[in-house]
């Protein structure tokens, strides 16, 4: 049941106007500032830190980054191993910084582009035009980390590209739900869960968000910042909860787009994510159907759309393999759903997701090339190199499976099958035996806070968009309205996963003038 896999790698993938009447002025931060291009010569970094105190009080050797931005500048903070025992080892945080207009005068804001399993540091490195707008790159100094166990930080390995390729991208050659099925699952997640140890060590099992909330604040005081500022987009709203939780008189200004909600029960997240996929998709169909000349679902209701994407392609798939002119490579179940999903992400490739159903049923061949090219975009894999950018997907999963688990009691797992079919008829077969995800893993969840809340910290802006796929619209109308005390929400009424770029500039000006200025309008504000 190789699609349970799948579909824990797909849950979770993931980045205010003036002082006037009519507006709250927000209270402004002050910290110390230490400019990026400052201590950057250093020959040598101190030794391992035996002490918390150690940690907050080292110097990092900063140097130039490697990628095509040639003026960030990168470095490795040390942080605890173990945060319950600081004296038994070190790990390396990559950090990389972007400088300001002004740099030695600009506040630092830290920033996660979600997962979890991404890469902070190689958005700066090499895509940092990408991040926010213009004015907000010039106005601060901006910070990417790897979270440990990500990229080019103390990382974590399991397998080689080859099996990795495998575990991604094949499925079971069994009946969906029959024992063999089930066995076949649980074996595949547990031998991959022993690869992990075998290749990692001790780091697995720490590599929990709890962990990595507490490494962001070593960052801030070795930045030299008495606040932290925060931008975390998907995943990194979790981060940026948590570290709020934790430390919530270091928080500054922090906005979260794209808002995961810790308090909700797995496999409730679960069902949620699936509501949100199933509406994402129909929102496709309906537009594609309005097209009309190039929709392969010309003529029919969504409904009906709908029913079609499950009787005449995931039912074809789940039956077997399909040609692609990719070479070798066939189409499975696994990546074919995982390509269908993956355009689901932003309205702006559903277009290729047209082409993709154009291409499967095309009348003289059937072809699967490009849903699979859809997959290798989601996984990060190069066919031409045979390998995978980083390691997003082993720390995806080593990642969540510290976080959170449903639970594999099997009569558990067959009430919640049966809630996932009821949910969507067409995906919810697809979305089963959730509870096998973490199936063997080595370590057991690690807990979180008790308490979400913040109840210490300043106002938090939380951006939510009605229609996003992966964490739906709700989870950002609890988190800023239930489980944060100071919580203020911006929705953007519209399609895709998280809002704030320079493309709208409704939401890009509210978010840039709660982080440059510190304000927010009066009222909550929604953005189309």
């Amino acid at each position: 049941m190789r699609k349970t896999i799948n579909r824990a790698v797909l849950v979770m993938s993931i980045i205010a106007g003036l002082v006037s009447a009519g507006f709250l002025s927000y209270n402004a931060i002050s910290q110390k500032v230490i400019a990026p291009t400052a201590n950057l010569d250093q020959t040598a970094a101190l030794a391992a830190p035996k002490t918390l105190a150690g940690f907050y009080a080292q110097k990092p050797v900063w140097k130039n980054c490697p990628g095509s931005n040639t003026k960030a500048r990168c470095g490795n903070i040390q942080v605890p191993l173990d945060w319950s025992k600081p004296g038994a080892g070190a790990i390396n945080i990559a950090v990389a910084v972007n400088p300001a207009s002004n740099p030695k005068t600009a506040p630092y804001l830290l920033m996660n582009p979600g997962g979890p399993g991404g890469s902070g540091r190689e958005w700066v490195t090499d895509y940092i035009s990408d991040l926010g707008t213009e004015q907000l790159r010039n106005n601060y100094n901006i910070v990417g980390f790897d979270p440990r166990g990500v990229g080019a930080s103390t990382s974590i390995k399991c397998y080689s590209a080859s099996k990795l390729k495998t575990y991604l991208y094949e499925s079971s050659p069994y009946e969906i739900g029959s024992d063999a099925d089930i066995n076949f699952t649980k074996k595949t997640v547990k031998d991959f869960g022993a690869a992990c140890l075998k290749s990692t060590g001790a780091l697995l099992g720490h590599v929990d968000t709890s962990s990595a909330a507490k490494d962001m604040d070593i960052i801030r005081a070795v930045l030299g910042s008495k606040k932290l500022n925060y931008l975390g987009f998907s995943y990194g709203t979790q981060l940026g909860i948590t570290y709020a939780s934790f430390f919530p008189k270091n928080v500054g200004r922090f906005v979260l787009d794209g808002v995961v909600d810790p308090t909700v029960d797995p496999s409730e997240d679960s069902l949620n994510q699936l509501r949100g996929f199933q509406s994402a998709m129909r929102a496709y169909l309906a537009d594609c159907i309005a097209r009309v000349n190039s929709c392969p679902f010309a003529g029919l209701t969504v409904d009906q759309a709908m029913a079609k994407v499950g009787t005449d392609f995931l039912s074809v798939l789940e039956k077997g393999k399909k040609y692609t002119s990719l070479g070798s490579r066939r189409l499975t179940l696994n990546s074919g759903f995982t390509g269908m999903i993956a355009a689901l992400y932003s309205k702006d490739s559903w277009q290729y997701l047209t082409m993709a159903f154009n291409q499967f049923w095309n009348p003289s061949k059937s072809d699967g090339r490009i849903f699979l090219l859809l997959a290798d975009s989601y996984f990060n894999y190069d066919q031409d190199t045979d390998s995978f950018g980083s390691n997003d997907n082993e720390a995806f999963k080593a990642i969540s499976c510290l976080d959170s688990r449903e639970s594999d009691k099997m009569a558990d797992m067959v009430a919640q099958n049966q809630k996932a079919l009821n949910t969507s008829p067409v995906f919810g077969r697809y979305w089963q035996y959730g509870g096998l995800a973490c199936y063997g893993w080595p370590f057991k969840v690690v807990k979180g806070p008790t308490d979400y809340s913040a109840k210490d910290a300043p106002t938090m802006l939380v951006v939510g968009t009605t229609n996003d796929p992966a964490t739906p619209y709700s989870q950002a109308v609890n988190v800023a309205h239930n489980v944060l005390k100071h919580g203020w929400l911006l929705t953007y009424e519209g399609e895709g996963h998280t809002a704030y770029s320079a493309s709208n500039s409704c939401i890009a000006s509210t978010v840039d003038g709660f982080l440059l200025n510190g304000t927010l309008p009066a009222e909550e504000k929604t953005c189309q």
